[in-house]
This record gives C-alpha cells, sequence and structure tokens, in this order.
C-alpha cells in the first residue's frame, strides 16, 4: 500500500472477504491511543449513517 496524501490518513476502504463478512482497517494510532488489544471484543452500534465502535463492557 503506498503513501497517503496529507489529510488522507482516517479515509479508509470496505472489504469483503470469502464468507462474505465486511471489514475495514483502522489507523494502528488509535488503536494505540485507545489501548486495545488483539482480538479485543468491541461493540458496532448504528447511529443516524454513522457506526460507532466502543470497547465492549460486560
Amino acid at each position: 500500500m503506498g503513501a497517503r496524501k496529507d489529510g488522507e490518513q482516517d479515509v479508509r476502504s470496505i472489504t469483503q472477504n470469502s464468507s462474505g463478512t465486511y471489514s475495514v482497517s483502522l489507523p494502528i494510532g488509535l488503536i494505540r491511543q485507545l489501548r486495545w488489544q488483539r482480538n479485543q471484543r468491541v461493540t458496532i452500534k448504528k447511529q443516524g449513517n454513522k457506526l460507532v465502535i466502543t470497547d465492549y463492557k460486560e
């Protein structure tokens, strides 16, 4: 993947795997700021035209 232009770091593509699941890669800087780990459980909620990803709370 090539370098992105200034201001495009937050632009991501939606991909689909062979089983039909969709995914979006998240910027590593944001993952580190939130201190999220690999395989961490998160919740996804729809708010208007947005998807909100939050840490899963049991």
